[in-house]
């Protein structure tokens, strides 16, 4: 089992969000955390748009990785929002982001918060699971492609 895969469940997928911009993702997915994990909505939109403005959390290739840390938080959450339009996000390679993975860890959490980030960047490194992410019409089969994927161990 992956790090992802414990920190996603099914109801924090969102699929075909239809949105303009990273502020309107980041105020939808602050909605959906105050509804699943009870973290109030404004605390995780500053988070995240504090963390962005120092620079973009997308990755290239259609995916973005917003993360902010949260006072208070126990244990770090996680969100996967694919876009009905893909949508301007800064990202290295200049194009528009369709899948945002937005995680939000404990104000503390550096080992821990480094592995995941670290995990989410070879999942979507992988052209292949991308494609599955963005083929995918059901919050289910994306949890379960997650929790399917393996990440790449080396000893």
């Amino acid at each position: 089992m992956n790090l992802i895969s414990q920190l996603l469940p099914p109801s924090n997928v969102i699929i075909n969000l239809d949105v303009a911009s990273k502020k309107r993702v980041f105020e939808q997915v602050g909605l959906l955390f105050e509804n699943t994990s009870q973290i109030a909505r404004s605390q995780v939109f500053d988070s995240l748009f504090a963390r962005e403005k120092l620079g973009s959390t997308g990755l290239g290739q259609g995916v973005a990785i917003p993360h902010g840390r949260i006072k208070g938080l126990r244990d770090a959450v996680a969100a996967l929002v694919t876009m009905k339009e893909p949508i301007p996000f800064d990202a290295p390679d200049g194009q528009p982001v369709n899948i945002a993975c937005i995680l939000l860890v404990p104000e503390k959490a550096n080992d821990k918060h480094l592995q995941i980030l670290s995990e989410l960047a070879q999942m979507f490194s992988d052209k292949q699971f991308r494609e599955n992410i963005l083929r995918s019409k059901d919050a289910a089969d994306i949890h379960k492609l997650i929790a399917e994927w393996e990440p790449n161990v080396t000893n």
